[in-house]
């Protein structure tokens, strides 16, 4: 994998950061005190969002594999986060080794360890960019020389709008980038939902809200199905539609019955047509 940055940004210990927390609910070694205490304080509560973050993961992989073999050769993954056991660039070059995948995130622990945490191919690369201003992303020439962005590709934003604000108005970011795809691309998202039922969901979805707001990182936005599906405009769902992470196409039949805490993220794959 090859990264470019425009220059060598200072890691803030001090400031718990979002790829770090989710570094954390993955097991990951990549984060600091102040990150394990944020994750700390969810999983302790609700210890369940450890299986819940794999799961999270398994949907990623679930829907790249999908979108792979729907004849989609080019990803753009905003917000990627911290390389894992399995990455978005290994679901699709599994399928098609011709591949090409570019990660984009503004952490710069995720900068710094790009490089060396990602398996390296000519067909994987890593850009600093801000995912809130979507012109100015996909006019980055850094982009621009990896992505045919006039053919079909795949725009990932797995875990990210959900740390949009709504003074930042997020359902007008996913439009600009929306409107910016080729006819036959396709959006694959995944944002925090709170119920708002008096349910048991509900309460972890807001009790998730006041612990990361209430840290340093200060960043969490669970928004209604409705607001959600609105990120979708312009777009036509894929079968099952915006849904839980575990019913979007499963591997298997479901062992258990749903959770709680399985309410409080929605899924969906949307194409354009």
């Amino acid at each position: 994998m090859s990264a470019e940055r425009t220059a060598k940004p200072e890691i803030d210990q001090s400031t718990a950061s979002i790829a770090r927390v989710y570094d954390v609910f993955l097991g990951g070694k990549d984060n600091y005190e102040v990150d394990q205490a944020v994750a700390g304080a969810v999983i302790d509560r609700i210890p369940q969002t450890l299986a819940f973050a794999q799961e999270h993961r398994a949907w990623l992989i679930r829907a790249v594999r999908f979108l792979a073999k729907a004849g989609i050769d080019q990803f753009l993954d905003c917000g990627s986060g911290l390389p894992t056991q399995e990455n978005t660039h290994e679901a699709a070059q599994r399928f098609n080794r011709d591949s090409t995948v570019v990660y984009v995130d503004n952490d710069p622990i995720v900068a710094a360890h790009g490089r060396a945490l990602l398996e390296e191919n000519d067909r994987t690369h890593f850009v600093d960019g801000d995912l809130t201003r979507p012109a100015e992303l996909l006019a980055d020439p850094r982009i621009a020389r990896r992505l045919d962005l006039r053919k079909p590709l795949a725009l990932i934003q797995c875990s990210t709008i959900h740390h949009v604000t709504d003074e930042q108005r997020p359902h007008e970011i996913m439009r600009d980038y929306v409107d910016a795809l080729p006819s036959g691309s396709y959006l694959a998202l995944t944002h925090w939902h709170d119920p708002a039922d008096g349910g048991e969901g509900s309460g972890i979805a807001r009790y998730i809200s006041e612990t990361f707001r209430a840290s340093s990182m200060g960043s969490a936005n669970f928004r209604s199905r409705e607001e959600i599906e609105r990120l979708f405009t312009g777009l036509e769902f894929v079968e099952p539609g915006l849904t839980l992470l575990r019913d979007w196409w499963p591997d298997g039949p479901h062992l258990a019955p749903a959770q709680p805490v399985d309410e409080i993220v929605l899924a969906g794959v949307a194409r354009k047509p």
